[in-house]
């Protein structure tokens, strides 16, 4: 390629992400403290760096794998862009670690908390029937990460964004905006009958009981944009907040369902309803719920069928091709939208 043709190509690229993409990515956890106690939050970071220490894999266990990262490593000192992170019922930071991985190696700095109630890692009941603090725990993300510029550098105010998958596809439409109607959440099950949505409703807390907490607003001026994969409980939304929601959205759903979780009914809604001409929605033909997850290790689907039958799911996807391939399509695609939708200077 002719030097000034490569040189031009990298200019816009810069002049979109307002970051040079790093080679090397660091990783750190971290505490959120709540002055209750009830609801401190661990969050994990993946940021730039030019650190030369050697790299780790991070966010492996025996059924997924890792990325590789230098823990603790300096942030590279740039002022960048923030992504923050919401993961799905039951999930952790690990399930978008791929994902996070991709966008740190653009030059974004990215944040995941592990939500209080419904992760791995903290199954309290009393938290988990609060669902109405998830998209606030995220706000509480953003405060941190822009607070301490140590954790992963300087955080540009202007330009940042929330990407959630399942339950965390919800959170973040909440972050922009959306209101939940536990009352319409409740007529819509009438109609649409839903064990893997409709049978939440009393463990995240979505009651009439609950009504004012959902009220009470749970949107962050400072989100600049948001990419849902595959949500669920889109439908206890209202159109009128939806529509009112000024911010570019992404919407990408599961094209083979599961069961009773059909992309049209979920995403599809949350699409429908979004202004038009800000909204951006890909159905994955081939995708399943769980192809949003991170990549599986050989044997992973026998293992959890061994250990929790029908636990095989999550590991698996449409036979045409892999969960790379797919992961590849998704993040080639949010990264050009967050490149429009929050760009650099």
């Amino acid at each position: 390629m002719p030097k000034l043709i490569a040189a031009a190509l990298l200019l816009t690229a810069l002049s979109l992400t307002g970051a040079e993409a790093t080679e090397t990515v660091g990783f750190r956890e971290t505490t959120v403290p709540d002055t209750s106690g009830a609801r401190t939050l661990h969050v994990s970071l993946w940021y730039p760096t030019d650190d030369s220490a050697p790299t780790v894999e991070v966010g492996a266990n025996v059924v997924f794998h890792g990325i590789a990262a230098i823990k603790d490593a300096k942030p590279d000192g740039e002022t960048l862009p923030l992504v923050v992170l919401s993961h799905g019922y039951g999930g952790s930071w690990r399930n978008l670690n791929w994902l996070a991985d991709k966008l740190a190696h653009e030059g974004y700095v990215v944040a995941a908390p592990d939500h209080p109630g419904t992760t791995t890692f903290d199954k309290s009941p009393a938290e988990a029937a609060k669902l109405w603090e998830r998209p606030r725990d995220l706000s509480r993300v953003i405060d941190a990460v822009i607070g301490d510029p140590e954790l992963a550098g300087a955080i540009a105010p202007h330009r940042i964004a929330a990407i959630g998958h399942s339950l965390g596809g919800w959170t973040v439409a909440a972050l922009a905006g959306g209101r939940f109607s536990p009352s319409r959440f409740a007529e819509d099950c009438k109609l649409h009958p839903n064990p893997r949505t409709c049978g939440l409703a009393a463990e995240l807390g979505i009651t009439p009981a609950n009504a004012a907490a959902f009220e009470t607003g749970m949107s962050d001026p400072r989100i600049g944009a948001i990419v849902s994969l595959d949500l669920g409980l889109a439908r206890g939304f209202t159109p009128d907040s939806l529509a009112a929601v000024r911010v570019p959205a992404l919407i990408y759903g599961a094209g083979i369902d599961i069961g009773d979780l059909p992309a049209k009914l979920e995403s599809g809604y949350l699409a429908e309803n979004l202004p038009k001409a800000t909204t951006t929605e890909i159905e994955i033909p081939d995708a399943l719920h769980f192809s949003f997850m991170q990549l599986c290790k050989p044997g992973a689907v026998d293992l959890l069928e061994a250990e929790m039958p029908g636990e095989g799911i999550v590991c698996k996807d449409g036979d045409s091709r892999s969960r790379e391939a797919i992961h590849d399509e998704v993040a080639a695609g949010i990264i050009d939208f967050l490149a429009k939708a929050i760009p650099g200077q």
